[in-house]
């Protein structure tokens, strides 16, 4: 897989108190890995659950994400099955996971200066695996994982959780998310944010 490429970063001017990271997409460009291991977790029904969609869905929790399948195309997939199904086939996958270079470099940057966490909506087991594959894992304060809140992104629940751990008001809070859902939580919690742009990948020689 070739490196990727992320243009520059739009930071909003100003001191923030702390630092709230996604996972997938921006602190790890894993999206392409997870998309695989849920086409292979779908198995026959994996055609109903296209790319777009996929990326539509970025920053849902993994269960809902089941359940939105379901509903839609009227299946009765297990949800606690598929999902156990398809997190251990991107465990399998996860070595191939590269990291998001100009966003690692930004956390590695703020480490022990100020607080920072992860929020994501990933569980716990697959955002830990992630992060130790980057080596960042010591990097965070707090990993807020989709045990941690009762509603999932774009409800504000994730980024709040790791704003009351850092001890920080959610103001003084910077956001970085790659997906609209994020965004959306990032508002609704009163924070401001960082798009990180979807890589853009070099041409296989």
């Amino acid at each position: 897989m070739s490196d990727p490429i992320i243009p520059s970063l739009d930071i909003p001017p100003g001191d923030f108190a702390a630092y709230i990271f996604d996972c997938d997409g921006t602190l790890a460009d894993t999206m392409p890995t997870h998309y695989q291991a849920w086409r292979t977790a779908l198995g026959e029904h994996a055609e109903s659950f296209p790319e777009a969609m996929f990326y539509e869905l970025g920053g849902v929790p993994t269960a809902r994400i089941v359940e939105i399948i379901n509903e839609r195309h009227g299946f009765n997939l297990p949800v606690d099955e598929t999902v156990n199904r398809k997190e251990a086939i991107f465990l399998e996958l996860s070595p191939e996971v590269a990291a998001i270079e100009p966003v690692v470099a930004i956390a590695k940057s703020l480490a022990g200066k100020k607080p920072m966490a992860v929020a994501s909506g990933g569980h716990r087991r697959i955002v830990l695996s992630t992060l130790r594959a980057l080596g960042l894992v010591d990097l965070f304060d707090a990993i807020i994982t989709a045990e941690d809140y009762a509603r999932g992104k774009p409800a504000p629940d994730p980024f709040l959780e790791a704003a009351f751990r850092l001890g920080v008001p959610p103001e003084q809070c910077l956001v970085f998310e790659d997906t609209k859902t994020g965004i959306s939580a990032a508002v609704a919690a009163g924070m401001q944010y960082v798009l990180v742009p979807p890589p853009v990948r070099k041409p296989q020689p």
